[in-house]
Protein backbone atom coordinates (compact mmCIF):
# COMPACT_ATOMS: atom_id res chain seq x y z
CA UNK A 1 0.00 0.00 0.00
CA UNK A 2 1.64 3.23 -0.82
CA UNK A 3 1.95 5.81 1.96
CA UNK A 4 0.36 8.70 0.16
CA UNK A 5 -3.48 6.67 0.60
CA UNK A 6 -2.62 6.40 4.05
CA UNK A 7 -2.10 10.29 4.60
CA UNK A 8 -5.02 11.07 2.70
CA UNK A 9 -7.02 9.37 5.55
CA UNK A 10 -8.68 11.72 8.43
CA UNK A 11 -7.65 8.74 10.57
CA UNK A 12 -4.85 9.69 13.60
CA UNK A 13 -1.66 7.09 12.27
CA UNK A 14 1.38 6.12 14.17
CA UNK A 15 4.29 4.59 12.46
CA UNK A 16 7.51 3.13 13.58
CA UNK A 17 11.42 2.61 11.89
CA UNK A 18 13.43 0.45 12.35
CA UNK A 19 16.87 -0.39 11.08
CA UNK A 20 18.93 -3.16 9.43
CA UNK A 21 22.19 -4.63 10.92
CA UNK A 22 25.95 -4.26 10.07
CA UNK A 23 26.93 -7.61 9.58
CA UNK A 24 25.61 -11.15 8.71
CA UNK A 25 26.24 -12.03 12.56
CA UNK A 26 24.00 -10.30 13.52
CA UNK A 27 21.12 -10.07 11.00
CA UNK A 28 18.81 -12.85 13.32
CA UNK A 29 18.45 -11.16 16.34
CA UNK A 30 17.90 -7.68 14.27
CA UNK A 31 15.44 -9.17 11.92
CA UNK A 32 13.33 -11.12 14.97
CA UNK A 33 13.29 -7.32 17.02
CA UNK A 34 11.96 -5.95 13.71
CA UNK A 35 9.41 -8.66 13.19
CA UNK A 36 8.52 -7.65 17.24
CA UNK A 37 8.09 -4.33 15.66
CA UNK A 38 5.82 -5.64 13.10
CA UNK A 39 3.64 -7.24 15.18
CA UNK A 40 2.34 -4.55 17.10
CA UNK A 41 1.14 -3.48 13.33
CA UNK A 42 1.90 0.14 12.63
CA UNK A 43 0.42 2.09 9.68
CA UNK A 44 3.63 1.79 8.30
CA UNK A 45 7.28 0.76 8.92
CA UNK A 46 10.47 2.62 7.87
CA UNK A 47 13.77 0.56 7.45
CA UNK A 48 16.77 2.45 7.01
CA UNK A 49 19.73 2.72 4.65
CA UNK A 50 23.53 2.82 6.59
CA UNK A 51 25.90 5.26 5.86
CA UNK A 52 27.14 4.99 1.91
CA UNK A 53 24.27 2.31 1.81
CA UNK A 54 27.01 0.02 3.85
CA UNK A 55 24.00 -2.05 4.65
CA UNK A 56 21.49 -2.17 1.84
CA UNK A 57 21.16 -5.70 1.29
CA UNK A 58 19.86 -6.02 4.92
CA UNK A 59 17.69 -3.30 4.14
CA UNK A 60 16.02 -5.20 1.40
CA UNK A 61 15.30 -8.25 3.19
CA UNK A 62 14.21 -6.86 6.16
CA UNK A 63 11.90 -4.40 3.96
CA UNK A 64 10.66 -7.23 1.85
CA UNK A 65 9.73 -9.85 5.03
CA UNK A 66 7.65 -6.86 6.11
CA UNK A 67 5.88 -6.37 3.57
CA UNK A 68 5.22 -10.05 2.28
CA UNK A 69 4.87 -11.88 5.79
CA UNK A 70 2.92 -8.92 7.83
CA UNK A 71 1.47 -6.98 5.08
CA UNK A 72 2.22 -3.75 6.46
CA UNK A 73 3.28 -1.14 4.59
CA UNK A 74 6.92 -0.61 3.96
CA UNK A 75 9.20 2.79 3.34
CA UNK A 76 12.48 1.79 2.58
CA UNK A 77 15.30 4.35 2.78
CA UNK A 78 17.25 5.19 -0.78
CA UNK A 79 20.73 7.73 0.38
CA UNK A 80 22.70 8.61 -3.45
CA UNK A 81 25.64 9.98 -1.31
CA UNK A 82 28.55 9.08 -2.99
CA UNK A 83 26.51 6.31 -4.81
CA UNK A 84 27.05 5.97 -8.74
CA UNK A 85 23.69 6.11 -11.06
CA UNK A 86 24.04 2.59 -11.78
CA UNK A 87 24.33 1.70 -8.15
CA UNK A 88 20.73 3.20 -7.13
CA UNK A 89 19.15 2.02 -10.60
CA UNK A 90 19.65 -1.77 -9.25
CA UNK A 91 18.61 -1.09 -6.10
CA UNK A 92 15.35 0.25 -7.06
CA UNK A 93 14.67 -1.92 -9.11
CA UNK A 94 15.24 -4.55 -6.47
CA UNK A 95 12.97 -3.32 -4.81
CA UNK A 96 9.97 -3.17 -7.74
CA UNK A 97 11.01 -6.61 -7.77
CA UNK A 98 10.11 -7.09 -4.04
CA UNK A 99 6.66 -5.03 -4.40
CA UNK A 100 7.73 -2.25 -2.46
CA UNK A 101 5.88 0.59 -3.12
CA UNK A 102 7.13 3.15 -0.70
CA UNK A 103 11.26 5.40 -1.01
CA UNK A 104 12.91 7.66 1.43
CA UNK A 105 14.62 9.51 -0.84
CA UNK A 106 17.72 11.06 0.95
CA UNK A 107 21.15 12.06 0.55
CA UNK A 108 22.46 9.85 3.32
CA UNK A 109 24.94 10.48 6.02
CA UNK A 110 28.88 11.20 4.39
CA UNK A 111 30.84 7.76 5.19
CA UNK A 112 33.81 9.03 8.07
CA UNK A 113 36.63 11.05 6.14
CA UNK A 114 34.82 12.19 3.60
CA UNK A 115 32.99 15.03 4.90
CA UNK A 116 35.46 17.25 3.39
CA UNK A 117 35.55 15.41 0.00
CA UNK A 118 35.07 17.25 -3.66
CA UNK A 119 31.42 15.98 -4.54
CA UNK A 120 31.43 17.75 -8.18
CA UNK A 121 31.86 14.41 -9.74
CA UNK A 122 29.28 12.66 -8.01
CA UNK A 123 26.11 11.40 -10.08
CA UNK A 124 23.77 12.48 -6.73
CA UNK A 125 24.69 15.60 -4.78
CA UNK A 126 21.62 16.19 -3.11
CA UNK A 127 18.46 14.21 -2.26
CA UNK A 128 16.51 16.42 -4.59
CA UNK A 129 18.66 14.96 -7.07
CA UNK A 130 17.33 11.47 -6.52
CA UNK A 131 13.91 12.62 -6.28
CA UNK A 132 14.02 14.39 -9.32
CA UNK A 133 15.15 11.59 -11.32
CA UNK A 134 12.55 9.03 -9.55
CA UNK A 135 9.69 11.48 -10.44
CA UNK A 136 10.74 12.05 -14.21
CA UNK A 137 11.89 7.98 -14.79
CA UNK A 138 7.46 7.65 -14.21
CA UNK A 139 8.41 6.01 -11.19
CA UNK A 140 4.73 5.09 -9.22
CA UNK A 141 6.46 4.92 -6.14
CA UNK A 142 5.34 7.52 -2.86
CA UNK A 143 8.71 9.63 -2.40
CA UNK A 144 8.89 10.68 0.79
CA UNK A 145 11.75 13.52 2.28
CA UNK A 146 13.80 14.32 5.40
CA UNK A 147 13.16 18.10 6.91
CA UNK A 148 14.54 19.84 10.18
CA UNK A 149 11.99 21.28 12.38
CA UNK A 150 14.98 23.55 13.98
CA UNK A 151 18.43 23.42 10.85
CA UNK A 152 20.18 21.41 8.92
CA UNK A 153 23.15 21.20 10.62
CA UNK A 154 24.61 22.32 6.93
CA UNK A 155 22.61 25.01 6.40
CA UNK A 156 23.64 28.39 7.26
CA UNK A 157 19.92 29.69 8.27
CA UNK A 158 16.40 28.10 8.39
CA UNK A 159 15.04 30.68 5.66
CA UNK A 160 18.05 28.68 3.25
CA UNK A 161 16.77 25.33 4.62
CA UNK A 162 13.06 26.00 3.81
CA UNK A 163 14.05 27.00 0.21
CA UNK A 164 15.47 23.48 -0.20
CA UNK A 165 12.82 22.04 0.84
CA UNK A 166 10.63 24.01 -1.26
CA UNK A 167 13.06 22.43 -4.43
CA UNK A 168 11.90 18.90 -3.31
CA UNK A 169 8.71 19.60 -2.85
CA UNK A 170 8.42 21.17 -6.80
CA UNK A 171 10.97 18.38 -7.42
CA UNK A 172 7.66 15.84 -6.30
CA UNK A 173 8.63 14.35 -2.78
CA UNK A 174 5.02 13.08 -1.78
CA UNK A 175 5.85 14.08 1.89
CA UNK A 176 8.24 15.15 4.33
CA UNK A 177 9.00 13.41 7.68
CA UNK A 178 10.83 15.51 10.73
CA UNK A 179 13.81 14.32 12.22
CA UNK A 180 13.66 14.28 15.85
CA UNK A 181 12.99 17.17 17.94
CA UNK A 182 12.06 17.37 21.39
CA UNK A 183 9.48 21.09 21.95
CA UNK A 184 6.69 20.65 19.63
CA UNK A 185 6.57 24.35 19.92
CA UNK A 186 9.80 24.12 17.14
CA UNK A 187 7.41 21.55 15.00
CA UNK A 188 4.75 23.98 15.06
CA UNK A 189 6.21 27.09 14.16
CA UNK A 190 7.95 25.08 11.56
CA UNK A 191 4.61 24.32 9.89
CA UNK A 192 3.81 27.78 9.94
CA UNK A 193 6.78 28.63 8.27
CA UNK A 194 6.97 26.32 5.40
CA UNK A 195 3.18 26.63 4.72
CA UNK A 196 3.94 30.23 4.07
CA UNK A 197 6.89 29.56 1.91
CA UNK A 198 4.24 27.61 -0.36
CA UNK A 199 5.28 23.98 0.73
CA UNK A 200 1.57 22.18 1.12
CA UNK A 201 3.10 18.18 1.06
CA UNK A 202 2.13 16.55 4.65
CA UNK A 203 4.55 16.67 7.12
CA UNK A 204 4.91 13.70 9.18
CA UNK A 205 6.83 14.38 12.98
CA UNK A 206 9.12 11.97 14.01
CA UNK A 207 9.49 11.39 17.49
CA UNK A 208 12.90 10.32 19.33
CA UNK A 209 11.92 8.09 22.75
CA UNK A 210 15.34 8.49 24.57
CA UNK A 211 15.35 5.84 27.00
CA UNK A 212 18.73 6.18 28.30
CA UNK A 213 20.99 8.43 29.14
CA UNK A 214 23.73 7.58 26.47
CA UNK A 215 21.25 8.53 23.24
CA UNK A 216 21.55 12.43 24.37
CA UNK A 217 24.94 12.94 22.58
CA UNK A 218 23.89 10.75 19.32
CA UNK A 219 20.77 12.86 19.48
CA UNK A 220 21.95 15.97 19.20
CA UNK A 221 24.54 15.30 16.60
CA UNK A 222 21.89 13.91 14.35
CA UNK A 223 19.48 16.64 14.62
CA UNK A 224 21.47 19.61 16.53
CA UNK A 225 17.44 19.20 18.52
CA UNK A 226 17.31 21.81 21.39
CA UNK A 227 16.45 20.10 24.69
CA UNK A 228 13.79 22.20 26.56
CA UNK A 229 14.45 22.51 30.13
CA UNK A 230 11.45 20.01 31.08
CA UNK A 231 13.32 17.30 29.16
CA UNK A 232 16.93 17.99 30.56
CA UNK A 233 15.06 18.45 34.19
CA UNK A 234 13.98 14.53 33.50
CA UNK A 235 17.38 13.49 32.41
CA UNK A 236 19.24 15.47 35.46
CA UNK A 237 16.61 13.22 38.04
CA UNK A 238 16.49 9.84 36.33
CA UNK A 239 19.39 9.76 34.21
CA UNK A 240 21.74 7.55 36.72
CA UNK A 241 19.16 4.92 37.12
CA UNK A 242 18.25 3.22 33.75
CA UNK A 243 14.77 1.50 34.62
CA UNK A 244 13.37 5.01 35.59
CA UNK A 245 14.54 6.89 32.83
CA UNK A 246 13.34 4.43 30.80
CA UNK A 247 9.90 4.89 31.43
CA UNK A 248 10.53 8.82 32.10
CA UNK A 249 11.79 8.98 28.16
CA UNK A 250 8.55 6.87 27.25
CA UNK A 251 6.15 9.05 29.01
CA UNK A 252 7.78 12.23 27.59
CA UNK A 253 7.40 10.93 24.05
CA UNK A 254 3.81 10.05 24.42
CA UNK A 255 3.16 13.08 26.05
CA UNK A 256 4.59 14.42 23.18
CA UNK A 257 2.57 12.56 21.08
CA UNK A 258 -0.92 13.53 22.31
CA UNK A 259 -0.40 17.35 22.13
CA UNK A 260 0.68 16.90 18.50
CA UNK A 261 -2.76 15.14 18.10
CA UNK A 262 -4.68 17.18 19.93
CA UNK A 263 -3.04 19.92 17.38
CA UNK A 264 -4.53 18.63 14.62
CA UNK A 265 -1.16 16.00 13.48
CA UNK A 266 -2.74 13.26 12.50
CA UNK A 267 0.53 10.93 11.49
CA UNK A 268 3.73 10.58 13.61
CA UNK A 269 6.65 8.30 13.48
CA UNK A 270 8.50 6.62 15.99
CA UNK A 271 11.75 6.21 15.77
CA UNK A 272 12.23 2.68 18.00
CA UNK A 273 15.72 2.06 17.67
CA UNK A 274 14.59 -1.50 17.25
CA UNK A 275 13.28 -1.78 20.59
CA UNK A 276 10.06 -3.92 20.53
CA UNK A 277 9.22 -2.94 24.10
CA UNK A 278 9.63 0.82 23.92
CA UNK A 279 7.33 0.63 20.51
CA UNK A 280 4.32 -1.29 22.63
CA UNK A 281 4.36 0.73 25.58
CA UNK A 282 4.18 3.73 23.64
CA UNK A 283 1.22 2.12 21.26
CA UNK A 284 -0.26 1.14 24.44
CA UNK A 285 -0.21 4.56 26.21
CA UNK A 286 -1.97 5.79 22.63
CA UNK A 287 -4.69 3.03 22.48
CA UNK A 288 -7.42 4.72 23.11
CA UNK A 289 -6.57 7.98 21.59
CA UNK A 290 -5.73 6.37 18.14
CA UNK A 291 -9.38 4.92 18.21
CA UNK A 292 -10.59 8.00 18.13
CA UNK A 293 -12.67 9.03 14.85
CA UNK A 294 -11.81 12.34 13.22
CA UNK A 295 -14.04 11.90 9.72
Amino acid sequence: MKISKILESKKLTLSFEVFPPKTDASFDSVNKATEEIAELRPDFISVTYGAGGGTSKYTLKIAENIEKRYHIPVLTHVTCVSSSKETVHNYVESLKQAGIENIMALRGDLMPGKENEDRSHWDYSHAVDLIRELKESGSSFTIGGACYPEIHPESANQKEDILYLKEKADAGCDFLTTQMFFDNHLLYNFLFKIREAGITIPVIPGIMPITNANQIERAIKLSGSHMPQRFLTLLDRFGNDPAAMKQAGIAYATDQIIDLYANGIRNVHVYTMNKPDVAAKIKDNLSDILKVDND
